[in-house]
């Protein structure tokens, strides 16, 4: 059994959720650790355990993060972690290299089951002799069903926030030794 631990200094971890209606905001988490393990070189079989740090996380507008690590979204102080864990990983047939991942999702004590499209980018060697796996994941949640209600109308009577919010990730993955 191979383990693989998330390479932090070469992932991103993001999401984009729509303001106003007419634009996306992005925003990451700077701080999570993740573990794969495997018995395939493919990644067929794996199990994925992933953790986030709910107060990393960075819209690049100091004020607006302060506001998402709060109460009324994702209450950091209570609730500090957020976490994935993998129930199955389906290869695509019909795409080499692409699979779908399979997994609970816990924001703020609430689980519920979430879908991944993930593409595996490969595996190589780095100049100090690690070997690496990258994969590109993307997914969708509604971010009411995790408990973060918050949301305002403008004067026109449109929301300020949507409900879907489009989780966007690079991941790198090194080989424990």
């Amino acid at each position: 059994m191979a383990t693989w631990k998330i390479d932090e200094a070469h992932s991103e971890i993001g999401f984009k959720v729509k303001h106003l209606m007419i634009t996306n905001v992005s925003g990451y988490f700077t701080r999570f650790t993740g573990e794969v393990k495997t018995e395939s070189e493919d990644f067929h079989d794996a199990s994925i355990s992933f953790e986030a740090a709910a107060d990393s996380i960075d819209t690049s507008n100091a004020q607006r993060d302060e506001h998402l690590r709060n109460g009324e979204f994702f209450d950091a102080t209570h609730f500090p972690k957020i976490s994935f864990v993998s129930t199955k990983v389906k290869k695509l047939e019909d795409k080499q290299f692409h699979y779908r991942v399979l997994g609970d999702l816990t924001i703020k004590d609430q689980t519920h089951p979430i879908e991944l499209e993930v593409e595996h980018g490969g595996v190589t060697k780095d100049p100090w002799g690690q070997e690496k796996a990258g994969f590109t994941l993307k997914g969708r949640l509604h971010r009411t069903d995790y408990g973060l209600r918050w949301n305002a109308t403008t004067e026109a009577g449109g929301l300020v926030l949507s409900d879907e919010v489009k989780l966007n990730m690079e991941v790198q993955l090194v080989k424990a030794q």
